[in-house]
């Protein structure tokens, strides 16, 4: 059987390193004539409010452009590129907008006649995945003849990475994107992301890893200049060799292990022929997850709990919590350890996601969105209920929340909520390797 080909290329000049990417991998030799192209980018946050770090968050206009630029070569007239941006506000329609303003996608359409959709925007269609899973797809991505898959390398505290499989999360629909953290521990979400590519065109990978991001998939992350681009026409082997990259074992990513037995593959790269450089050569590690540290005093994230803080019992965040109430999370713990004053809190147990059971004893027990609310509302273990109900939970009703279970947090901070990423680009003054040319098209 021929092995499936990937190409490993370091980036050190504009377009010429995703040129050698793309003719290394093979990636466009089976493209039609006149196709209709979807390129899918990683955009999974922003804010009109303040710039932020979008460094190993989003997906560089610089690589965007270069792969219109080959495309446009092979006579492709017909390119949409399409996201669904995750808002505070699901019905905020301005923020989208303002996202493709600033990234220059306005100014592709202009030099190159693309066109860019706002998928939430746009009509949706079921798709049947097998074993009685159904999600609802972006029909322009399903109705084009070619898609090119454009996400970030990212280590990412759910999925363990985050390259062109979880992209694709990005065309679903909201209701479909929830479903993906499912409560139920079999079909969760590493069953969900694996089969996500399996309805879709013909797919060519383009990892980018120009900057990387350990600890994503967010703002927060810790963001290293890595300049390294992954490509195949296989999306399986690209994110077989992206993991490897970003220093995990394909065995150690779930959603992978998965893909191997739908495709009938190995994982372990024996079928997979590398062009360009090697692996080892420029692989690092990328810490993806969180550590919680927990004893009868407390369950805390480690900071927290290096700080002292005692009193208080929030569970570690799980599979099932969706992209949604996973943006407030790291709102709400950051709140709560400016709250703290050295005092122990009145044995307040927090759950999150859908999964999570009381912990029989505690005083108070905050059931932290509708998804908990509804799992537990009539739980024999809570002593003392406070439901924050709320699909995502509104600002307003976690901070009474927390006030009714005598943890001070300050509203200013979920008021400002929209400004908060501006402040770490403080982290990044002085660091020439990142820059911010590369989220912008000169015109």
């Amino acid at each position: 059987m021929d092995k499936s080909l990937v190409a490993i290329v370091r980036y050190e000049k504009p377009f010429d390193s995703v040129r050698k990417a793309v003719e290394l991998s093979g990636g466009l030799d089976n493209l039609p004539s006149r196709a209709k192209v979807f390129i899918k980018p990683n955009l999974v946050f922003w804010t009109k409010e303040v710039v932020f770090p979008k460094w190993g968050v989003l997906t560089t206009s610089r690589v965007i452009e270069d792969m219109i630029v080959l495309l446009k070569e092979r006579g492709i007239d017909d390119i949409v590129i399409g996201e669904g941006i995750v808002t505070w506000d699901s019905k905020d329609k301005e923020t989208p907008l303002h996202a493709f303003e600033t990234l220059g996608y306005n100014a592709l359409k202009r030099r190159y006649g693309v066109k860019h959709v706002n998928i939430l925007d746009r009509p949706f269609e079921k798709v049947d995945l097998g074993e009685g899973v159904e999600l609802s797809f972006n029909q322009d991505i399903l109705h084009s003849d070619f898609v090119v898959d454009i996400p970030v390398m990212k280590a990412h505290n759910q999925s363990v990475v985050s390259l062109a499989f979880k992209n694709l999360k990005g065309i679903l629909d909201i209701a479909s994107r929830k479903k993906c953290h499912s409560a139920d521990l079999q079909k969760n979400l590493h069953f969900m992301i694996a089969r996500l590519p399996d309805r879709l065109p013909p797919t060519f990978a383009l990892l980018d890893g120009i900057y990387t991001n350990e600890r994503g998939p967010f703002v927060d992350g810790k963001i290293r200049r890595s300049n390294v681009l992954v490509a195949s026409s296989d999306i399986f082997s690209a994110d077989l060799v992206g993991a490897r990259v970003l220093g995990y074992q394909p065995s150690e990513v779930p959603y992978l292990v998965h893909a191997a037995g739908n495709r009938n593959r190995p994982y372990d790269l024996s079928d997979i022929r590398i062009a360009g450089e090697k692996i080892e050569d420029v692989a690092a590690f990328h810490e993806h997850d969180y550590t919680y540290l927990e004893d009868k005093d407390r369950v805390l994230p480690l900071p927290m709990f290096k700080q002292g803080m005692k009193g208080l019992y929030y569970r570690k965040y799980d599979l099932s919590m969706c992209t949604y109430c996973s943006g407030m999370n790291g709102l709400i713990l950051n709140a709560i350890r400016y709250a703290w004053q050295g005092q122990p809190f009145d044995d307040v147990e927090v759950l999150t996601g859908k999964i999570m059971k009381p912990t029989p004893g505690h005083k108070k027990t905050i059931l932290m969105g509708k998804c908990m609310v509804q799992a537990n509302k009539d739980h024999p273990d809570i002593q003392e209920m406070i439901a924050v109900k709320g699909c995502p939970p509104k600002p307003e009703a976690i901070v009474d929340a927390l006030h009714k279970a005598g943890i001070p947090v300050n509203p200013v901070l979920f008021e400002k909520r929209k400004e908060l990423p501006g402040l770490l680009m403080k982290n990044y003054e002085g660091r020439p390797e990142f820059d911010e040319s590369f989220f912008r098209v000169q015109e």
